[in-house]
């Protein structure tokens, strides 16, 4: 009398715990993608908060990097004037520039590879570098060619007293030098830049130099006009590599929030989908259970 009934109820309690069973699945995975939703929605408000942040200072950073290629572009009439000769024994420094911060492409990656060429075209030049970022990517391949470091650069427009004590730090304690070649980020436009090379010459090279022998010149002057042509160059580097940083920043931010506004597209669609199913097996298990009473 018993067993018809066991073996009728067995079965639907079965499929009743497997129903729960899957709801269960269903309900954690639905919890997983919400969460995972709302973490990417965080992550789109921050990197368009920062890609507005860098539009900002991109504006103000073109305004300063138009007045600091004023004095780059004296400073290389003086040397092109000066009638210097290029000389194969001259003692080579490098100083490569850009930041320490990052979230902003491959901009620290373009000087660093530019760096790490000339270095390894001249094994006996030295390097000093501004920014830790470079820094951390050269002293892996080539510790022992760093001669100095700098770091705090970047964090606001750079001035020109700041390109003046990099300068001094240099022309003391940077070792002797013939020939000094700045590399850094050279500002295009908004979307591009590239890895570019400036040059300054020693004192002794201007003292040589055809367009200097026909003045009388004390070793001091063509000393300070080294140094002070030095702070010029720095400074439009600095500007320079400052402008195409926050273009760079800002183009990374720009596409950031594209790939997490693609991303919250693609798991809301799982979540409604997902949501869709768990409604329809309860649905189910509902009209099953009716149909069963």
């Amino acid at each position: 009398m018993f067993a018809p009934a066991r073996s009728f109820v067995r079965p639907a309690l079965n499929v009743a715990v497997k129903a729960q069973q899957q709801q269960r699945c269903g309900m954690a995975t639905l919890r997983e993608i919400e969460m995972r939703l709302k973490s990417v929605k965080n992550i789109e408000k921050i990197t368009k908060s920062m890609k507005v942040v860098a539009s900002t200072k991109l504006a103000r950073a073109e305004r300063a990097m138009r007045t600091g290629r004023a004095y780059g572009t004296a400073n290389q009439e003086l040397f092109s004037q000066a009638g210097i000769e290029d000389s194969p024994d001259a003692k080579v420094l490098y100083v490569a520039i850009t930041s320490d911060r990052g979230l902003c492409g491959g901009i620290h990656s373009s000087v660093s590879k530019a760096a790490k060429r000339a270095l390894l075209a001249h094994p006996e030049a030295r390097i000093i570098i501004c920014g830790d970022k470079p820094k951390a990517q050269i002293s892996r391949a080539m510790p022992e060619q760093i001669a100095l470091s700098f770091n705090q650069i970047g964090k606001d427009i750079p001035s020109f007293a700041e390109a003046a004590a990099i300068a001094d730090e240099i022309m003391t304690n940077g070792g002797e030098w013939d020939v000094l070649k700045i590399i850094y980020n050279k500002y295009i436009s908004a979307i591009s830049y590239e890895a570019t090379t400036m040059t300054v010459v020693g004192a002794k090279a201007l003292q040589e130099a055809a367009g200097f022998k026909a003045y009388e010149m004390e070793e001091d002057v063509s000393k300070d006009l080294t140094e002070f042509a030095l702070a010029n160059v720095l400074y439009q580097a600095l500007v320079e590599g400052h402008a195409a940083e926050q273009s760079a920043r800002r183009t990374a931010m720009e596409n950031a929030s594209n790939n997490a506004n693609d991303m919250i597209g693609s798991l809301q669609l799982q979540y409604n989908r997902g949501r869709q199913a768990v409604i329809t097996n309860e649905l189910i298990d509902i009209i099953t259970g009716a149909s069963a009473l």
